[in-house]
Protein backbone atom coordinates (compact mmCIF):
# COMPACT_ATOMS: atom_id res chain seq x y z
CA UNK A 1 0.00 0.00 0.00
CA UNK A 2 1.54 3.34 -0.84
CA UNK A 3 0.39 6.46 1.43
CA UNK A 4 0.85 10.25 0.45
CA UNK A 5 2.35 12.32 3.38
CA UNK A 6 3.53 15.68 3.82
CA UNK A 7 6.15 16.68 6.35
CA UNK A 8 5.81 19.88 8.48
CA UNK A 9 9.59 19.74 10.14
CA UNK A 10 10.34 22.09 13.16
CA UNK A 11 6.87 22.02 14.69
CA UNK A 12 5.87 22.58 18.13
CA UNK A 13 4.91 18.76 18.92
CA UNK A 14 4.95 15.94 17.10
CA UNK A 15 1.51 14.07 15.65
CA UNK A 16 -0.06 12.55 12.37
CA UNK A 17 -3.39 13.52 10.82
CA UNK A 18 -5.17 12.29 8.28
CA UNK A 19 -6.66 15.54 5.51
CA UNK A 20 -8.51 13.33 2.57
CA UNK A 21 -5.64 11.62 1.36
CA UNK A 22 -2.74 12.58 2.67
CA UNK A 23 -1.15 11.77 6.16
CA UNK A 24 -0.09 14.99 7.54
CA UNK A 25 2.83 14.16 9.88
CA UNK A 26 4.19 17.53 11.82
CA UNK A 27 7.69 16.64 13.66
CA UNK A 28 9.93 18.55 16.12
CA UNK A 29 12.71 17.93 14.65
CA UNK A 30 15.08 19.62 11.80
CA UNK A 31 15.30 18.56 8.10
CA UNK A 32 19.19 18.09 8.85
CA UNK A 33 21.23 14.05 7.87
CA UNK A 34 17.50 12.41 7.49
CA UNK A 35 16.58 13.02 10.77
CA UNK A 36 12.71 14.11 9.85
CA UNK A 37 12.62 11.28 7.75
CA UNK A 38 13.19 8.58 10.88
CA UNK A 39 11.11 11.09 12.99
CA UNK A 40 8.17 10.59 9.98
CA UNK A 41 8.80 6.83 9.93
CA UNK A 42 8.97 6.34 13.52
CA UNK A 43 5.70 8.17 14.05
CA UNK A 44 3.66 6.64 10.85
CA UNK A 45 4.82 3.48 12.63
CA UNK A 46 2.88 4.35 15.63
CA UNK A 47 0.03 5.47 14.15
CA UNK A 48 -0.60 2.57 12.28
CA UNK A 49 0.89 0.13 14.79
CA UNK A 50 2.99 -1.72 12.42
CA UNK A 51 7.22 -1.98 13.04
CA UNK A 52 9.29 0.68 11.39
CA UNK A 53 10.78 -2.06 9.12
CA UNK A 54 7.49 -2.25 6.88
CA UNK A 55 8.36 1.94 5.73
CA UNK A 56 10.10 2.37 2.92
CA UNK A 57 10.01 6.16 1.64
CA UNK A 58 9.59 5.77 -2.52
CA UNK A 59 9.49 9.13 -3.57
CA UNK A 60 10.35 12.57 -1.79
CA UNK A 61 13.58 12.37 0.35
CA UNK A 62 14.59 15.41 0.42
CA UNK A 63 11.45 17.18 0.05
CA UNK A 64 8.09 17.50 2.42
CA UNK A 65 6.12 15.76 -0.16
CA UNK A 66 6.83 12.36 0.21
CA UNK A 67 5.28 8.43 -1.19
CA UNK A 68 5.53 5.87 1.61
CA UNK A 69 5.26 2.67 1.14
CA UNK A 70 3.88 0.12 3.71
CA UNK A 71 4.85 -3.56 3.48
CA UNK A 72 2.27 -5.79 4.55
CA UNK A 73 3.79 -9.00 5.78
Amino acid sequence: MHIKVKVKPNAKENSVTKVEDTYVVSVTVPPVDGKANEKTIELLADFFKLPKTKFKVLRGLSTRNKIIEIMES
